[in-house]
């Protein structure tokens, strides 16, 4: 039964992600792959902060929205060869950063995203950057991607110029869809991200229907 299901907030509150899998351990190298299900983690806990209006702004032409159902199914979930990962512009606010990130469905078929992205920052030597990310509070919803459609995941995490956290500057950020093993990778050109000390923690929220929605 389909039903709308509004673009979720993005986390007000710590720092950055981890990558590869569910419930990864968090350290310098991403953790063997491991999946549950409705998500892709690294991303472990959730978070307990309050959360940001900020909406998803696309650094190109708007795609097409997707629609949000409550069921999926794994022949019909979008396998990570099938899925193109972007980056929108940050929308920072109260101390937070805030990144939208995009996967659009460039195959000819109709699939499913559902849960969680998994996450992490890299180096040039695809080394992981700080722990895994922690999930924000947000309820699942399938979001099914026809041809060119796409659905957003936030990023959130602390300045750490007001936070005072230790930092890196990534490489790239590799993106795994829900259910899936291998990640997508899309170039970091945003600066230092938080990896360690007072608030880096990084926050990743469910999928949810893309910008245009």
């Amino acid at each position: 039964m389909v039903k709308t299901y509004r673009p979720a907030l993005f986390m007000g509150a710590a720092a950055l992600l981890g990558l590869l899998t569910a419930c990864g351990d968090g350290g310098d190298s991403a953790a063997a792959p491991q999946t549950l299900p409705g998500t892709a983690a690294p991303a472990t806990g959730d978070g307990t902060t309050a959360v940001s209006s900020a909406e998803p702004t696309a650094t190109g032409p708007a795609p097409s929205p997707a629609t949000s159902t409550t069921g999926t199914s794994d022949s019909a979930r979008c396998h990570t060869s099938e899925l193109e990962a972007t980056l929108g512009r940050n929308d920072p606010g109260a101390g937070q950063e805030n990144f939208p990130v995009i996967l659009t469905n460039t195959s000819s078929r109709t699939c499913t995203v559902h849960g969680y992205p998994g996450a992490a920052f890299v180096d040039a030597s695809g080394r992981q950057l700080g722990p895994d990310p922690k999930r924000s509070p947000g309820t699942p919803a399938t979001v099914m991607l026809a041809p060119g459609q796409n659905a957003w995941s936030g990023i959130t995490f602390s300045n750490p110029e007001i936070s005072g956290a230790r930092t890196a500057i990534p490489d790239a950020l590799l993106v795994t869809p829900p259910d899936e093993r291998d990640p997508l990778q899309v170039a970091w050109s945003a600066g230092a991200v938080p990896v360690s000390g007072n608030e880096s923690t990084v926050f990743v929220a469910v999928f949810d229907e893309g910008p245009g929605a």
